[in-house]
């Protein structure tokens, strides 16, 4: 198991595992996700590591088939300016790689935001830890054990 997946066993809360088989040719990590899982785009999340204000690294959580508003990220996280952070400050903060992020089970708990469409939908499906793999969880779950805010974050 994923440190994502012991993580919501360990806070005893209802989620499902969804596995596929990963292409490694495919564009998007997320929309893969979403055409193999055979679910609606707008419930498959994406986790983004951003910096802001060139220091602190916060995690946006938003749909796949979106793009994040670095404005919007700042503002919900009282900074200036946000930009994407580096591959390897994501890869050794999260312990986890590209692809394959969770919100779930981070070396380092980070500041998160949550769009806040996810409040429209039962489930959402959020990185198990690695490629090819889901959890699906209640986005109020989710909030609790990252302790996000829900906030505009789509462009």
């Amino acid at each position: 198991m994923t440190p994502a997946v012991n993580s919501a066993k360990k806070a005893k809360i209802q989620f499902k595992l969804h596995q596929y088989a990963h292409d490694s040719g495919h564009d998007s990590y997320g929309l893969e996700a979403a055409e193999k899982l055979m679910v609606d785009v707008d419930r498959v999340f994406k986790t983004l590591v951003v910096k802001l204000d060139g220091k602190q690294l916060v995690v946006a959580i938003l749909p796949v088939d979106c793009l994040l508003s670095m404005k919007n990220l700042a503002k919900a996280c009282g900074g200036r300016k946000a930009e994407m952070a580096d591959k390897l400050e994501v890869q050794r903060s999260t312990g986890y790689v590209l692809g394959g992020v969770s919100p779930l089970g981070q070396k380092k708990a980070l500041k998160t935001v949550i769009d806040d469409s996810a409040q429209q939908n039962s489930t959402i499906y959020v990185s198990g830890g690695r490629r090819g793999l889901e959890i699906e969880l209640k986005a109020q779950d989710l909030q609790v054990l990252t302790r996000a805010a829900f906030a505009p974050l789509k462009q």
